[in-house]
């Protein structure tokens, strides 16, 4: 899977992010990755609800007509540190959303990436 096969989807309006957590090992660095990779604004707390407040922030989470936030490298963090990971996948699932806002799509890639 290539950044190409996100052109339909970019070509239909929507907005596509990736969250690349290859190397990240514990919650900063993932509250970190989140940060850089999805440009989240200062106000950002790094922590479990400050994401989801981002996430479900009208001016950054949901779009018109959408907005795919595609998550890469997953699996070590989540062998690394289970529970986390169970909080992490619990925020971004609560975060899929489409609502009057716009929608906010959450995927989680298995395999080799770019």
């Amino acid at each position: 899977m290539t950044a190409d096969a996100f052109d339909g989807v970019r070509a239909s309006g929507w907005q596509v992010d990736v969250l690349d957590l290859t190397g990240v090992g514990d919650k900063a660095g993932f509250m970190d990755r989140c940060a850089r990779a999805l440009r989240l604004p200062e106000w950002f707390g790094r922590n479990w609800d400050a994401l989801a407040d981002c996430l479900g922030d009208p001016d950054w989470g949901p779009a018109r007509p959408g907005r795919l936030l595609v998550v890469t490298g997953w699996q070590d963090y989540e062998k690394a540190q289970p529970d986390e990971w169970l909080t992490a996948r619990e925020v971004l699932a609560e975060a899929a959303v489409t609502g009057a806002d716009g929608t906010l799509a959450v995927v989680l890639a298995l395999g080799a990436f770019g």
